[in-house]
């Protein structure tokens, strides 16, 4: 095998074995220099594996904003109706069992859409009482909404803003 003319005459050269067929070995055939230096690394091959890609990093708050324009664009609930009617239905059951005047244990029977009506109620107070809060959050200068900006809000609001 011939060397090649860019290495130095002093350096020892070793061909790798890379080639299956004995027409494609001269063509196949590489030189790699040992001199100390690890080999650079090169452009993937065909049956290397694919490493995995990096997550896309994005500006803190980014990720906040696009969320809050993507809620802002639906109308979905966003509690799940499961959990809700469970609750409301323990709610419903602890508070029955607690008059004295219903004898036994009492268990109420809901229909669907009376739980429905509870939940659209029940996320539209939540989602105007965090929309108050936040402004109680911008007002003392702060980003972070803290469980203050909410109790304020609720007195703000008085009696008949849900504060009972």
């Amino acid at each position: 095998m011939a060397r090649p003319s860019n290495i130095p005459s002093g350096i020892p050269v070793r061909p790798s074995v890379a080639a299956s067929s004995s027409a494609s070995v001269a063509r196949q055939r590489t030189v790699e220099v040992i001199a100390g230096i690890p080999p650079r690394k090169t452009a993937s091959r065909p049956g290397d594996p694919i490493p995995p890609a990096k997550p896309r990093r994005y500006k803190p708050g980014a990720n906040a904003l696009r969320e809050i324009r993507q809620y802002q664009k639906s109308t979905e609930l966003l509690i799940r109706k499961l959990p809700f009617a469970r609750l409301v239905r323990e709610i419903a059951d602890e508070y029955a069992s607690s008059l004295t005047y219903i004898a036994g244990d009492v268990h109420l029977r809901w229909q669907g859409s009376a739980i429905l009506a509870l939940q659209e109620a029940a996320e539209a107070y939540m989602v105007h009482l965090f929309e108050d809060a936040n402004l109680c959050a911008i007002h003392a200068k702060r980003v972070t909404l803290m469980q203050r900006d909410i109790q304020l809000a609720r007195r703000i609001r008085g009696i008949h803003g849900g504060l009972g």
